[in-house]
C-alpha cells in the first residue's frame, strides 16, 4: 500500500523554476516558462502601471515586461546586466517577468506545497498559491493568472 501511495505522489511530481526577488525566493511551474533571457531594456508605455516596465521585441512579437518586485509591492528594480527576464505564458498571452536571478529547478510533489498562511493579505494570496519548504528554504509558488492587470480585473 505504501508503494502505491509513493507511486501516486511521484505521478504528481512537477518541475518548478525558482528565482530570486531581492532576498526572497519564488517559483513558477516550468510548463509555463517559454525561455529565460538576459535583461533587455524595455520601451516604456505611456500611463502604464509602475510595475509595467514596457515592451521588448521578442523575435518580431511585442512582449510586455513586468517588474515582479514592483508587482509584489517590494519596490522598483533597477535593472542591471545580471537581471533576467523569464518569458512565461499565462492564458493566451506571453509576458516577461523581470527577476534578480534564476537559481534552481525544483522537483516537488503536491504534498510538499503548503497553503499560503491565512495571516497573509488577500493581495499576497492572489499571487502566492502556496509555500514550499525545501532544504531550509521557504519558496513562494506563484500563480501567473493574476500577474497582468487585465487578468486581475477579469478574475475579480
Amino acid at each position: 500500500m505504501s508503494q502505491e501511495h509513493n507511486r501516486r505522489a511521484t505521478d504528481r511530481r512537477r518541475e518548478l523554476i525558482a528565482f530570486m526577488i531581492g532576498t526572497q525566493e519564488f517559483c513558477v511551474d516550468i510548463m509555463s516558462v517559454r525561455e529565460i533571457r538576459g535583461w533587455t531594456p524595455a520601451t516604456p508605455l505611456p500611463h502604464a502601471e509602475k510595475f509595467m516596465r514596457g515592451v521588448i521585441n521578442l523575435r518580431g512579437s511585442v512582449l510586455p515586461i513586468i517588474d515582479l518586485s514592483a508587482r509584489f509591492g517590494f519596490g522598483l528594480t533597477v535593472p542591471e546586466a545580471r537581471h533576467v527576464i523569464i518569458v512565461v505564458r499565462t492564458g493566451m498571452q506571453e509576458v516577461g517577468l523581470l527577476v534578480d536571478a534564476v537559481c534552481d529547478i525544483l522537483s516537488v510533489t503536491d504534498d510538499m506545497v503548503q497553503p499560503t498562511p491565512a495571516v497573509a493579505s488577500d493581495a499576497v494570496r492572489s499571487f502566492v498559491r502556496g509555500i514550499i519548504a525545501v532544504e531550509g528554504r521557504m519558496i513562494g509558488m506563484i500563480g501567473l493568472e493574476r500577474i497582468l492587470p487585465e487578468q486581475e480585473a477579469e478574475a475579480a
